[in-house]
C-alpha cells in the first residue's frame, strides 16, 4: 500500500533541538556541562511551548468551544474575546488557600499533582514537533512515550487514597481500573502503527509517512498511517479518549457521581497542577495522534512546528466536541467496552496489519 517511490518533502530534522542550541551558543565547547545546559534550555523551550498552550487551552478555549456547541456565551468581558481571564483564573486560583485535609497522608497528597502534570511533559521529550524542535530521538521514543504517560495512573491513585475520602478514593480507583482496561489497546493499535513503518524510533515513523500512498489528478495523497489503516487510527483515538479522561470516558472525575473524584481535595496551586496535568495529557495525546498516524508535522507551505500545533489542537477540539455531544458512560459499561470490545478489536487490527505487511514484504 506504499510502495509509491515518490515522498513528500519533510519538515523533521536531524540535528536535535539540544545540538542545535549548542551549536548557535557555542555551548558544545564546554564539554558535559555545555551539552546538560543545552539540554535544559531544548527542554525550557519545548516546555514552555506545551504550557503556553495549555494555559490557552484550560481557561479559554474549553469554555468557548463549550459555549459554541451548547449555544451559549463563553467568556467575554476580560480583554478582547475573553482572553484576559487566562491571566484573571491564574491569579485567583493561585492566590486560594491551600487546604490540607486532616487526615491527609501528606508525602503522597503533596506529591500527586506534580507526577500528574511532569509525566505528561516527559512524553514530549521525545515528539519531533518539526523546524528542528526535537529534544531526543532514541530508538525506543514509541515504548518511552507510553511509558511516561502511564505514570500518571500512579498520581491518580496516590491522589485519591492520600486524601482521606471516599469520593477520591472512588475516583483513584476508577481512574486506575479505567488506564489498565484502555492503555493495553492503545499500546497494542500503537504497535500495529510500528509493524508499517519497521521502528519503534518517532522520527522514522514520520518518515516513513512521508511517501506517496496515491496520486490524483497529480495531486499526491501522502501515507499518513490514518489513511493506510483508518481502522486502527479510530482504534486509538477511542482509547486515547479514556486515557486522558474525556467523554464519555470521564468517570474518574464524574462530578454527578462523586463529587470532581481523586481532585476532589485538591485546591489552590495544588488544583492548578492537577487541572494542568490533564490538558497537558490531552495534548500529549493529540501529539501522539499526530506523530504516528498523522505525518508528525509535515504539510505544505506552512512550517513543521505550525502543522504540528494544528493537528494537536484538532485533537483536542475533537476532545471538547465530545465532552459536550456524548453522555459519559457507567464504570461498568467503561471497564466492558475496554476489555470486550477494544481490546479484541486492536489484537484483531495487530494480525491483520501483520498479515498485510507479510504480504506484500
Amino acid at each position: 500500500m506504499v510502495g509509491a517511490e515518490t515522498a513528500l518533502p519533510l519538515q523533521t530534522d536531524t540535528v536535535l533541538l539540544p545540538e542545535r542550541i549548542g551549536e548557535l551558543t557555542g555551548l558544545d565547547q564546554f564539554g558535559v556541562g555545555g551539552e546538560l545546559l543545552a539540554t535544559f534550555l531544548a527542554a525550557f523551550i519545548v516546555g514552555n511551548i506545551m504550557l503556553a498552550m495549555t494555559g490557552v487551552a484550560g481557561p479559554w478555549a474549553k469554555r468557548k468551544i463549550t459555549a459554541a456547541f451548547t449555544d451559549r456565551i463563553a467568556v467575554n468581558r476580560l480583554g478582547p474575546a475573553g482572553l484576559l481571564i487566562i491571566v484573571a483564573d491564574s491569579v485567583r486560583l493561585l492566590s486560594k488557600e491551600l487546604i490540607i485535609p486532616e487526615n491527609a497522608d501528606r508525602p503522597a497528597y503533596d506529591l500527586a499533582p506534580l507526577i500528574i502534570a511532569s509525566s505528561a511533559l516527559l512524553g514530549f521529550a521525545v515528539i519531533p514537533m518539526g523546524s528542528g524542535i526535537h529534544l531526543a530521538d532514541p530508538e525506543v521514543g514509541l515504548a518511552f512515550v507510553f511509558a511516561v504517560a502511564g505514570i500518571a495512573s500512579i498520581g491518580l491513585v496516590m491522589a485519591g487514597y492520600a486524601s482521606a475520602n471516599k469520593y477520591s478514593m472512588l475516583g483513584g480507583l476508577r481512574a486506575v481500573a479505567q488506564n489498565v482496561a484502555y492503555e493495553i489497546p492503545l499500546v497494542v493499535t500503537g504497535m500495529s502503527v510500528v509493524i508499517f513503518a519497521g521502528s519503534l524510533q518517532m522520527s522514522t515513523i514520520v518518515d516513513a509517512q512521508a511517501q506517496t500512498l496515491v496520486s490524483l489528478g497529480g495531486l499526491d495523497i501522502p501515507a499518513w498511517y490514518a489513511l493506510v489503516n483508518p481502522f486502527a487510527f479510530v482504534l486509538f483515538l477511542v482509547a486515547n479518549f479514556a486515557e486522558v479522561g474525556r467523554n464519555p470516558f470521564d468517570t474518574p472525575e464524574a462530578p454527578t457521581e462523586i463529587v470532581a473524584g481523586y481532585q476532589t481535595e485538591y485546591s489552590s496551586v495544588y488544583f492548578v497542577l492537577i487541572y494542568l496535568g490533564e490538558f497537558i495529557h490531552i495534548f500529549l495525546g493529540g501529539a501522539i495522534i499526530a506523530t504516528i498516524f498523522l505525518g508528525g508535522p509535515a504539510g505544505p507551505v506552512l512550517p513543521g512546528i505550525v502543522w504540528f500545533i494544528i493537528k494537536i489542537w484538532a485533537v483536542f477540539f475533537l476532545t471538547q466536541w465530545l465532552r459536550s455531544a456524548i453522555p459519559r458512560v457507567r464504570i461498568d459499561q467503561l471497564i466492558e467496552i475496554g476489555w470486550k470490545g477494544l481490546l479484541v478489536l486492536s489484537f484483531a487490527n495487530l494480525v491483520i496489519t501483520a498479515v498485510i505487511v507479510g504480504l506484500i514484504a
